[in-house]
């Protein structure tokens, strides 16, 4: 069964935060991530959206996204995006 993560993003430093979208993509390769939604424009229908972006992830099951979100490479391009953002990442699945 597939798994999600959900991401909203609130972008500080946007150089800083496109280095860490270049680390990403290489990142979710291994665990057989890959992007659903990528910073697409957002429109609150009901309730409120107050971020900057908003990105879907997708993996064959929860397992191997946890093993990406703790992996070595997946950990230094966060270290990354904590100096140029500030997020929430939500499990589903």
């Amino acid at each position: 069964m597939p798994a999600y993560c959900l991401v909203e993003i609130d972008i500080h430093n946007m150089e800083v935060y496109e280095e860490y979208k270049k680390l990403t993509p290489v990142s979710l390769e291994p665990f057989g991530g890959k992007f659903v939604i990528r910073g697409l424009p957002v429109e609150a229908l009901e309730g409120k959206w107050n971020h900057d972006r908003l990105v879907l992830l997708e993996f064959p099951n929860r397992e191997k996204a946890l093993e990406w979100y703790n992996s070595e490479n997946y950990q230094k391009a966060k270290k990354i995006r904590e100096n140029g953002s500030s997020a929430n990442f939500f499990l589903v699945g």
